[in-house]
């Protein structure tokens, strides 16, 4: 069986808190191999680092959402910089923009922003970029101070081909999760179609966004089999070949090496 390899999860959201130890060694049995826990704010970078010491097939990236930027210092920075020199810590983030909410400050978000795409470039890991309702000043941000060093991925992409192209030849994956099973994910559904193969990864940023039919409902890396279906039939390719081309890629994505990565449930 070809396992899938979901590049972007919360397991250590509340929403698991009763069923989490044994959700997450049950994930092999339905066909995920490797998951990655992204951290969002200091207290959840904590917690995934503490998922990925427990669970060898689930690693961590460390990263302060837009979001919860408000109270961050420096002397966070030098924490957070300290965490990614952990074995298991695979990419910085997730970090970037959120004008959805619009707190805090438009120009808090953007010094935090900047100061943690710096750090990720001292350490030459990958960056797990959000970016909502932001789309230019995101762009205009990666232009001018990603280092191009350790690459990345745009989380949850939700903009059009013409941004689609500029983070490809910015050298970025595009992640794909079940926004692209919804019956409105037209402009998704164009970027999925352009974008090369070899550069989407697949993702579920669960708890949230669950694919069709299950919208609505508390999302688990074991519902990315919808996701596959919906992207194989945008590609008209089989679903198998997307599991395995999109693995390849967050293995790439994430510098993982195949021989040295466990699945789940082992």
């Amino acid at each position: 069986m070809e396992l899938i390899f979901d590049t972007h999860t919360h397991y250590d959201d509340e929403a698991f808190d009763a069923d989490r130890d044994t959700l997450l060694p049950d994930l092999k049995n339905h066909g995920i191999g490797q998951v990655v826990n992204i951290g969002a704010s200091l207290a959840s970078c904590k917690t995934t680092l503490a998922l990925a010491a427990r669970y060898p097939f689930l690693y961590a990236a460390v990263g302060v959402h837009p979001s919860e930027t408000g109270q961050l210092s420096e002397a966070d920075m030098d924490w957070l910089k300290a965490q990614t020199a952990k074995e298991k810590v695979v990419a910085v983030g997730e970090i970037g923009l959120d004008y959805h909410w619009d707190t805090p400050d438009r120009d808090v978000q953007k010094r935090w922003f900047i100061r943690q795409l710096v750090l990720a470039g001292e350490t030459g890991l990958p960056v797990v970029i959000h970016s909502r309702d932001a789309a230019k000043d995101t762009l205009e941000i990666m232009r001018a101070e990603y280092t191009g060093m350790g690459g990345g991925v745009i989380h949850c992409f939700s903009y059009g081909i013409e941004t689609a192209r500029e983070y490809l030849n910015m050298g970025f994956y595009l992640g794909i999760g079940g926004v692209l099973t919804f019956q409105n994910a037209k402009k998704l559904k164009e970027v999925a179609e352009y974008a090369p193969l070899d550069r989407l990864v697949l993702e579920t940023d669960c708890p949230y966004l669950s694919p069709v039919p299950h919208r609505g409902e508390r999302n688990s890396s074991q519902m990315l089999p919808f996701v596959a279906k919906a992207l194989a039939e945008c590609k008209g390719i089989t679903v198998r070949e997307v599991i395995c081309r999109t693995a390849e890629n967050a293995k790439r994505l994430y510098r993982l090496d195949e021989q040295t990565q466990p699945a789940a449930g082992r």
